[in-house]
């Protein structure tokens, strides 16, 4: 009888204890995935909406499109080499009234729109356009070939040049073509006429087969061969900031003004 009461004793004690080691071992917890807070206030967002249309049934869902990173985003871009220069070039255009100006090459949904939501431009472009829009008259021209000559007074070739000759548009491959594509193109402007003219400047180089990158020293040295002079410079610089009239200097040509690919914008007449 002694035993078995002893005996029932060190079971309680041990079955104590080892309830007492279980309350005191660390208990391990199945993981919680953590919650991206970009889709934790996409989903409050979606409640709060879903909310505010009960009872009505003018709007159902559709599929959901989540966009979870424009809350803290600028209103919009307004920086960069075609927003600076397609308004560089527009306004000019628009300020001095030419008769005929003529584009070869420059961004259809920028520049050329730009222009033409105030009065009709001409382009030519080595790929077709299919589609007829009012004050856009348009034709298609590959300039490593003889075009007209004086056709305008107003002219333009905005982020061009860098591509003809490395067959990237369906042009034939040819190193020269920037020269050959220079030349043409300028022949199409009268004497007296204005040139808007760009294209990446830095460290001369051709990344193949996107575009070249001019130095400043091999542009204006392009543009003088062929009667053009500099009215006016400006340039986007490697930030995407715009800098108005600038002022060459010597220095500023042979260092191509430090830029790695910035955007050289030229005014130039044709003498």
């Amino acid at each position: 009888m002694f035993f078995r009461k002893r005996k029932r004793q060190t079971m309680l004690q041990d079955t104590a204890m080892i309830a007492a080691e279980a309350i005191t071992l660390p208990q391990e917890r199945p993981e919680v995935p953590a919650v991206d807070p970009a889709v934790a206030r996409y989903e409050d967002d979606r409640r709060k909406l879903i909310a505010g249309l009960e009872g009505t049934h003018d709007w159902p869902f559709g599929v959901d499109y989540p966009i979870l990173n424009e809350w803290d985003q600028q209103s919009g871009t307004a920086s960069g080499h075609y927003f600076h220069q397609d308004l560089w070039a527009a306004r000019r255009i628009y300020q001095r009234s030419p008769n005929r100006h003529v584009d070869v090459g420059s961004r259809i949904d920028g520049f050329v729109a730009h222009v033409a939501s105030y009065r009709e431009v001409e382009i030519f472009d080595i790929r077709p356009l299919n589609v007829n829009i009012p004050n856009i008259i348009f034709q298609q021209h590959d300039f490593l070939q003889k075009s007209l000559t004086s056709i305008c007074d107003s002219l333009s070739c905005l982020h061009a040049l860098e591509h003809f000759g490395l067959g990237r548009y369906g042009d034939p491959v040819d190193a020269r073509g920037y020269i050959e594509g220079f030349a043409n193109i300028s022949a199409l402007l009268s004497d007296g006429g204005t040139f808007y003219f760009s294209v990446p400047i830095g460290r001369q180089r051709i990344e193949f087969n996107a575009h070249r990158i001019f130095s400043l020293k091999a542009i204006i040295e392009l543009y003088e061969t062929h009667r053009f002079q500099l009215r006016e410079f400006s340039y986007v610089d490697d930030r995407g900031g715009m800098n108005y009239d600038v002022k060459l200097t010597n220095l500023d040509i042979s260092r191509s003004l430090g830029l790695d690919y910035g955007c050289g914008l030229f005014e130039l007449v044709k003498i």
